[in-house]
């Protein structure tokens, strides 16, 4: 009763509230992921297009780190709040994402205001931040293969090409000899198929 008091005192009542979906979606309860999900995916996307500055490229990584928090999610531990850990995660992965891609972007930001209204750090170097990390990173080609697999076949060579060939847009429009505008809308299509399976995660991961 005292772990449970205290446990109300450190944790404003939207973070009691997150950890109560985590324990139902851990249980089985599909509609608790897609209740996260609608809680954070606006923060979490604008936070990473501030990181990377395309919309495209937000989007994906978006989708990943929804995806690879839910596939850790049961092994999610309330030393702190969801919102803390699920921004380490998206963090992480864009910071890999952008050393990888040497891109030119702007300094990142390692803060953000946490549901209490307090500025959080993210050291992001620091792996004990998020032990689950290296575990999570190789999961991603497996993760994103469970996606395609369960795509219409129309959208399956396309997503084939932007995630495991890392083609940019104008590429993939060249490899398939198709206008760049359709290239676009149906990758965006395909993004809401995995943003539906990522909310469904028992059925589809």
């Amino acid at each position: 009763m005292e772990e449970l008091e205290e446990e109300e005192s450190r944790f404003s009542s939207k973070a009691l509230e997150d950890f109560r979906l985590i324990d139902m979606a851990v249980g089985g309860d599909d509609s608790s992921y897609a209740k996260l999900m609608q809680r954070y995916k606006r923060p979490v996307y604008h936070m990473i297009l501030k990181m990377v500055r395309n919309v495209d490229d937000a989007e994906d990584l978006t989708i990943e780190s929804f995806a690879k928090a839910f596939r850790s999610l049961h092994r999610f531990k309330k030393d702190f709040t969801f919102s803390t850990w699920l921004f380490r995660i998206a963090t992480n992965n864009t910071i890999d994402f952008i050393r990888k891609k040497k891109l030119n972007t702007l300094s990142i930001e390692n803060t953000f205001t946490d549901d209490d209204g307090q500025s959080v750090s993210i050291d992001v170097e620091d792996e004990n931040l998020d032990p689950q990390e290296e575990t999570i990173k190789s999961q991603k080609a497996e993760l994103i293969q469970v996606f395609v697999d369960k795509l219409p076949a129309k959208y399956q060579k396309l997503v084939r090409l932007r995630y495991f060939h890392e083609l940019s847009y104008e590429e993939i429009a060249e490899e398939l000899d198709a206008p760049l505008g359709t290239v676009k809308a149906q990758l965006h299509r395909a993004r809401e198929l995995m943003f539906e399976m990522v909310k469904n995660k028992r059925d589809h991961i």
